[in-house]
């Protein structure tokens, strides 16, 4: 994630899809490996959070960080929507890099059901290379080992030089643990991953009720 993002129509998307996923499912955590990575002067982060069918709150939630630019103003997200979960950054805003990706993706709890969301900057490694804007299948399959049975990981994907459902079918398998189904809109898709079936099940029901109300697309 690039600071530059912040509040652009993706993460109108992120921020009204997770708060739901994470209510749905009940669990008193939402934990966010934010994996930063520094800004630059490319023009990307500039759609409008309008763009994207959100919930008024969350356009405004997103307008906000758009203005502050801060990644601590995230942590309020569940108390613009009334929610009960609280928010945790996991490494908070260290700037994830090659020589400290295996220390970064450590400390994970088993203690209390959780989402977790990892947000690289563009998605899943991909089949021919592999760096910082990328999240590794070995790193989904070591955050896994750590948490309870019942979490779940959501990944940030953006669209690729294929159908999502294409490059779904590569991201299946490749991963190395878990099961997984997935949501997308436009060019972003979330993959979520559980160790449990019965989780996925439920998973599965939020995301056929989210993509319902928001006129988009699933793959189970």
């Amino acid at each position: 994630m690039k600071l530059q993002y912040l509040g652009d129509s993706k993460d109108s998307f992120k921020w009204d899809y997770h708060d739901f996923l994470v209510s749905e499912l009940g669990y008193p955590l939402f934990n966010i490996a934010l994996m930063m990575t520094p800004d630059r002067k490319d023009g990307h982060g500039m759609t409008s959070p309008t763009s994207f069918p959100a919930r008024d709150e969350i356009t405004d939630f997103c307008l906000g960080l758009k203005r502050s630019r801060s990644i601590q103003s995230i942590a309020e997200l569940p108390k613009i929507t009334g929610a009960s979960y609280r928010v945790d950054f996991h490494n908070g805003g260290v700037f994830l890099n090659h020589g400290n990706r295996a220390e970064y993706f450590q400390g994970f709890s088993r203690l209390e059901d959780q989402v977790v969301f990892l947000d690289p900057d563009t998605g899943f490694e991909p089949e021919k290379s592999f760096d910082d804007a990328h999240v590794g299948y070995g790193d989904v399959a070591q955050i896994l080992d750590q948490l309870s049975d019942e979490s779940v990981v959501s990944v940030f994907q953006h669209q690729r030089r294929r159908t999502f459902k294409e490059d779904f079918a590569s991201i299946r398998e490749r991963i190395q643990s878990g099961r997984s189904i997935a949501i997308y809109w436009h060019s972003l898709m979330f993959v979520a991953i559980s160790k449990s079936e019965a989780v996925l099940d439920r998973v599965r029901e939020a995301n056929a009720k989210y993509a319902h109300e928001h006129r988009l697309e699933v793959i189970t």
